[in-house]
């Protein structure tokens, strides 16, 4: 009996018009491809990829233990990065480009990022902070408050869409979860791309493969002439 063979996970034409019309009005836009767990071994081989070479991050969640943010498309997160400062971001997904307001899209704290993987794809809008190197740390050992690795504008974008009665100092920590993240140019492929294995306190682990660029005609959104709407006008 022959074995069934399983479909590859691809977009309908209509996605693929909603993908479009959403990377005209993005920041940036990744590919990303996440490998099967038993194929992960093979993979690094056949990409020639070192795990020496990568740069090991720690990761940090921050949620309700019921994961009340993770249901509303909120992730709060803040990273450890080795030989770097630390960060935290606020993110919602989705979201639709041209529905933001243009006093946030100025903001050079903020991205709309686009990711597309098989069969899918998600808007993002992330504020992202830049932290001194052992600001995470105080944290999550609880000398300090979690909502202190935000800055206002992060406070104000988090107050704005997450469930009433829920501030940053109700969320619980999640993690860490380790990650490698090693860039390399694939033998024969044009365009640079990012590994990440995701290693999680439950023994579970991801691989990723990436590759981000810019959208065409556009590395940073500006208004638009005649669209008062944008503007609020």
């Amino acid at each position: 009996m022959a074995s069934a063979t399983t479909a590859r996970p691809v977009l309908s034409d209509e996605q693929f018009e909603q993908l479009v019309a959403l990377i005209k009005d993005a920041d940036s836009v990744e590919l990303k491809l996440t490998v099967p767990e038993h194929d992960q071994q093979p993979a690094a081989a056949a990409l020639g990829l070192d795990p020496l070479d990568g740069q090991i991050r720690q990761v940090f969640f921050f949620d309700t233990p019921d994961l009340t943010l993770d249901k509303h498309g909120i992730v709060v997160r803040a990273r450890r990065v080795q030989k770097k400062g630390d960060d935290s971001v606020i993110k919602l997904r989705p979201v639709i480009p041209d529905e933001l307001p243009a006093k946030l899209r100025k903001s050079p704290s903020f991205v709309v990022e686009v990711d597309a993987m098989p069969g899918g794809f998600v808007c993002s809008g992330t504020l992202k902070r830049a932290l001194d190197p052992t600001a995470v740390r105080a944290v999550v050992s609880g000398e300090k408050a979690v909502r202190k690795l935000f800055s206002k504008e992060q406070r104000a974008f988090f107050t704005e869409h997450a469930p009433v009665g829920v501030g940053l100092d109700d969320l619980t920590i999640l993690g860490p979860i380790f990650v490698l993240k090693l860039r390399f140019a694939p033998s024969g492929y044009a365009r640079k791309m990012v590994a990440e294995l995701w290693l999680y306190p439950d023994n579970t682990r991801i691989l990723e493969l990436s590759t981000k660029c810019a959208p065409p005609r556009r590395s940073r959104w500006r208004p638009r002439r005649g669209r008062s709407s944008r503007s609020g006008g």
